[in-house]
Order: C-alpha cells, then sequence, then structure tokens
C-alpha cells in the first residue's frame, strides 16, 4: 500500500468495497481484521434481506432472519475495524498507480420510515478497490474491465481468485458470476479478500486466533494475521460472543420483510404486513 494511505483520512482509505451483501461484508472483515484500512459503500438494499428465512448457511441449525443475518454481517465488519457508509457510487476512475477515485451519490436510509442521508455528493479515494455490488456495473465504464453481458444482467470477470483484468479491481459474490447462495458470497468475499492481502504484501500467514503457546512453544513467533491467546481472554472473548448472539436473538427483527420490488408499491420491496415482525 502506499505511504499516504497508510492512516486513513475521512474519504481515504487503502480499499474501497463497493457493496455491503454478503460477499463485500465478508470481504471487509477479512482485509480490516488484517490491518488494511477499509471503507465498505453500500446502498442498503441486499438480496439477501428479500428471503424470508435463511435456511441453509452453516451455523444455524434451525435457520435465521435472514435481515437479522445482514445486520450481524454489519457489525462484525465494523466491529473489527472496517468503516461503512451508505451511499451510491456512480462512477470510478483511476488506477493502482495513481490510485481510484469513486464518485458516491446519497441514498435514503432503506431501513427507516424516513430518508436521513445527506443528498450531496462526494469523493472517496482507495488504492484497491473491491466491487462486490449487484446487479448495476455502469459505474466501472471507462476502466476497460472485462464485463461478460448476458442480457438483462452482467457479470465482471475475473481470474478466479478475484482479480479482475484491472491492477488493483477485485470482484466478488454474485457480480462475479458466483451462484447464487449467501454461504457460497461468504466464502467468495473471503477468498477475494485474502488474494487481495497479499497482492497488497500486507504481512499475513492466516486469520487464526489460536491458545497460547500454540505457536511460541513450539520456538516459532506468531505468523502475522494469527494470535495467541491465554485462558483468561479465551473465556473473556466466549462470554462476550454468547451475550451478543443472546442480545440479537432476544426479539423478533423488527425490519420489514423485502420481496421483489416488482410485486409491491415500494420502491424497496417493503411488504406491508400488519404482523411484519412475526
Amino acid at each position: 500500500m502506499t505511504d499516504s494511505a497508510a492512516e486513513p483520512t475521512a474519504e481515504r482509505f487503502e480499499l474501497l468495497i463497493v457493496g455491503g451483501g454478503v460477499a463485500g461484508l465478508t470481504a471487509a472483515t477479512f482485509t480490516a481484521r488484517a490491518g488494511v484500512a477499509t471503507l465498505v459503500v453500500d446502498h442498503g438494499e441486499s438480496i439477501l434481506r428479500r428471503n424470508a428465512h435463511l435456511e441453509n448457511f452453516p451455523g444455524f441449525p434451525a435457520g435465521v432472519n435472514a435481515r437479522l443475518f445482514a445486520d450481524m454481517l454489519q457489525t462484525q465488519a465494523t466491529r473489527n475495524g472496517a468503516d461503512y457508509q451508505k451511499g451510491l457510487v456512480d462512477e470510478l476512475a483511476g488506477s493502482l498507480e495513481t490510485g481510484f477515485v469513486a464518485t458516491v451519490g446519497a441514498v435514503d436510509d432503506t431501513d427507516a420510515d424516513t430518508a436521513t442521508a445527506d443528498t450531496a455528493s462526494r469523493e472517496i479515494h482507495a488504492d484497491r478497490v473491491l466491487v462486490a455490488s449487484w446487479a448495476d456495473v455502469s459505474y466501472l465504464d471507462g476502466l476497460g474491465v472485462e464485463i461478460r453481458d448476458a442480457g438483462s444482467k452482467q457479470y465482471v470477470d475475473d481470474d478466479g481468485l478475484g482479480r479482475t483484468n484491472v491492477e488493483g479491481l477485485y470482484t466478488a459474490g454474485r457480480i462475479a458470476e458466483r451462484y447464487h447462495q449467501a454461504v457460497i458470497a461468504a466464502g467468495d468475499g473471503a477468498e477475494t479478500a485474502i488474494t487481495l492481502i497479499h497482492d497488497s504484501e500486507t504481512p499475513f500467514y492466516n486469520d487464526w486466533v489460536v491458545p497460547e503457546g500454540y505457536f511460541t512453544d513450539r520456538g516459532r513467533e506468531v505468523p502475522p494475521g494469527c494470535e495467541e491467546i491465554d485462558a483468561t481472554e479465551q473465556e473473556a472473548r466466549q462470554a462476550a460472543s454468547r451475550a451478543a448472539m443472546q442480545e440479537y436473538f432476544a426479539e423478533p427483527h423488527d425490519e420489514r420483510q423485502r420481496t421483489h420490488p416488482s410485486l409491491v408499491d415500494d420502491e424497496q420491496g417493503r411488504i406491508d404486513w400488519d404482523d411484519a415482525g412475526s
């Protein structure tokens, strides 16, 4: 990464992730934990939120409310150091050599009944960009990105590990033509993030938290990206985890269920059910 981006300002980051769905937020968790100054810009309408119940994501034996799961992903990314802003990327210009500049317009806070966003557009500067939005890729016009046109949908081509033909520009998730499942989007976001971490020459071995002595008692230094914790810290983290999960699942999620926007008279596809919280 360049020295100018080592300490991010409010609008300058080492990495800009466009899209705050499963792939984008999972990628942000990995890059932020590796010490890459990361910003996620999200327009607020992940398709995940249209699911009535997420049944097939590992670790949730009885499934999980999709909107709650999306909230948990966002909290996980920001808890680990990523920044998050609402906005819609209208244009992306630049290169790895000169830096990328994204022009970002405001969007309404679609999770509330009233709009709260600033209406002014702004610029965000980043050394690298990871595209995980869906499905509009018009903001990539002018960069020379290889795109496969599939009629009503367009996909960004990559090398299988998230690298596009434009150096410094990466892609993950549905826009990279991965299968349309949350678990695959999460895995692809993580894989692309690790590709980017290695490409940026950020010291990194594995994102592991291991018991005290796992490496050092074998005469090894703790590798970059790994952490050893003692029993007291392990108990504290497990207690914090239990408390967080109990809080998340204490009450039904209060966000209105969404469906395809073409089916209801609401631009965000929110269903007007009297018992929306059930």
